[in-house]
């Protein structure tokens, strides 16, 4: 496993250094239990967790932006580990299959994580005021980034957070906020390539519209020619560009999506091992075990046991 290749890298402040302790505060009124919450503006969402996770929890992350106030957390991506905490910020740029884990956390300090969606569109919209001669060439797009926290961005978040409890300005000026993080987002070291989220034309977004397809379609035979058409690519060069950008190929960002699904519908609908394979698409009741196996460390039924008698949150939570 590997640590993001493309950070740390020192960057200037931007702004007095954030109140971190204000942000934990915020968090903290927003999250009084474990768990992740949606709060009153779409898009924005808070994790707390007061234990550290002996276990992975596996799930589906779209483009965003993760700080985090208090604690620490690990993502798994393909082969490669990324690690944040209140001093790294991490974007997702295209929807990914992660699993990820709390490796510092406490009752009396709880893990404390703020997650933001990226709109490609304001991305759009915005990156020409920060970029008006155009991004830097042969710019590589990754699914994770991870780098120095900004100042700018992170006093931002506790703008966006005091927000939130003001209803009646919350509606009328988070958008104002919002844009303001993405500006700031766009002016850190991550800018460049938080900027091609917004492109259409660049690699990422190319293989954003084929990982559309196979998040829709993940049920059905994987059609990699048909995802290189999608992405405007031949489908050597798909392959190449996909799995430098998710860490994964086609083949396993799809199986990732197939296991992760049947799991829920087995936890969440009381489904068998052999319907909820059958569900996602697995013809062979054996290569569905083998492979669940692989993936989350033990047999279907095993499994399903075992969070069942946790009676705990579904996998999947808390992976922002």
């Amino acid at each position: 496993m590997t640590q993001d290749p493309s950070s740390p890298r020192a960057a200037a402040p931007d702004g007095p250094a954030p109140d971190l302790a204000r942000l934990a505060d915020l968090l903290r009124a927003h999250a009084p239990s474990d768990g992740s919450f949606d709060l009153r503006v779409p898009g924005v969402h808070v994790t707390r967790t007061s234990r550290v996770h002996r276990e992975l929890a596996h799930g589906v992350l779209r483009p965003s932006l993760c700080v985090v106030a208090q604690g620490v957390k690990r993502v798994l991506l393909g082969g490669d580990l990324f690690e944040y905490d209140a001093s790294r910020m991490l974007v997702y740029s295209v929807d990914v299959p992660i699993a990820a884990q709390v490796t510092a956390a406490s009752a009396a300090a709880p893990f404390l994580g703020l997650r933001v969606d990226l709109d490609p569109a304001r991305i759009a919209a915005l990156a020409p005021k920060v970029f008006p001669h155009g991004l830097p060439k042969g710019l590589a797009g990754r699914a994770i980034c991870v780098d120095r926290a900004d100042a700018g961005v992170m006093n931002a978040m506790v703008q966006l957070m005091d927000l939130m409890g003001r209803p009646g300005e919350a509606e009328l000026l988070a958008p104002l906020v919002l844009d303001e993080i993405i500006l700031r987002l766009l002016r850190s070291p991550l800018g460049p390539r938080v900027a091609l989220i917004g492109q259409a034309e660049s690699r990422i977004q190319r293989v954003a519209q084929a990982v559309a397809w196979v998040q829709g379609h993940f049920d059905q035979p994987l059609d990699v020619e048909r995802l290189a058409t999608l992405a405007h690519m031949s489908p050597s060069s798909f392959h190449q560009h996909f799995k430098a950008i998710t860490s994964m190929s086609p083949l396993q960002y799809q199986k990732a999506l197939r296991l992760q699904e049947a799991r829920r519908l087995m936890l969440m609908t009381m489904l068998d091992a052999g319907t909820a394979g059958r569900r996602v698409g697995y013809l062979s009741p054996s290569q569905f075990s083998r492979e669940y196996g692989r993936y989350f460390g033990s047999a279907p039924t095993r499994d399903m046991a075992r969070l069942r008698q946790q009676a705990g949150p579904a996998p999947g939570a808390g992976v922002e």
